[in-house]
């Protein structure tokens, strides 16, 4: 594996956590959420994932293990390892509580009845679970570099998209409880780092394993995650906001330049 190549896996990696960055930004310098905006970048990075997940990660996948175990011990572990993907994410949802959970989007208010101190441990827990999340995410984008930057790279764009407001989810409660900009962006900022650990964490432990079979199963696990992540948070939370048929053009957007940029490499 090429040094360089390694890097760049680290980059895509880093640059989709600390997005979250910008999300905090957003909610500390803006008085109002583009609520369109939002709901068309969210079905973007859903149609970028879900695209990108069958018609590029999943084809790859069945290539490599279809090669080293034939037709049908292939199929299955590429099935086996597409569901296993979905179970694992779902696992991580199912361990955190639904009220602090970032992958539940809730809506985010001002509410005065609520202490002060309440609100900053409600954005330091927020922060936590969203650094849970986020390792996971790091791993699957810097594995996905290893594999293809053609895939890694709108990979972690969608995931830098879908990562902007859980940096929100974080900021504002710890803005509101503190009055300190500076300590809410920070409480956002090193949650995205999250990211960037799994991504070392992937270096250290299965780098030295690299093989077309682990590409294969990686690959198939990474697109399962990223198929869940997208029916399972990115379109539900564009549906809360109101604005399905936004959401849905956005959708249709993300798959139509991802298969054009794709055709066009």
């Amino acid at each position: 594996m090429e040094s360089q190549h390694v890097w760049v896996a680290f980059a895509l990696t880093l640059f989709a956590g600390l997005s979250t960055g910008i999300g905090s930004l957003l909610a500390l310098l803006a008085k109002r959420t583009d609520t369109r905006f939002l709901c068309a970048s969210l079905g973007f990075s859903a149609g970028i994932m879900i695209y990108v997940s069958f018609m590029e990660m999943m084809p790859e996948a069945r290539m490599q293990l279809c090669s080293a175990y034939g037709e049908k011990p292939g199929m299955l572990y590429l099935i086996l390892a597409f569901f296993g993907g979905i179970a694992l994410i779902n696992l991580i949802d199912f361990w955190v509580p639904e009220s602090l959970n970032p992958h539940e989007m809730h809506e985010l208010k001002d509410d005065t009845g609520q202490a002060e101190r309440r609100l900053q441990r409600t954005g330091i827990l927020a922060a936590l679970t969203i650094a849970v999340h986020n390792f996971p995410e790091g791993i699957a984008t810097f594995t996905s570099a290893l594999g293809s930057l053609d895939i890694a790279i709108p990979i972690a764009v969608a995931i830098a998209i879908h990562n902007i407001p859980e940096g929100v989810a974080v900021a504002v409660p710890i803005y509101h409880a503190t009055g300190n900009r500076k300590k809410a962006f920070r409480a956002s900022f090193l949650s995205g780092l999250a990211e960037p650990a799994g991504a070392l964490a992937a270096y250290a432990f299965l780098l030295r394993f690299w093989n077309p079979v682990l590409t294969g199963i990686v690959l198939a696990v990474v697109a399962g995650i990223m198929v869940f992540i997208s029916l399972d948070e990115l379109l539900p939370s564009a549906e809360r906001y109101g604005k399905h048929h936004v959401s849905i053009a956005g959708l249709v957007a993300g798959m139509a330049v991802m298969a054009f940029s794709l055709y066009l490499i």
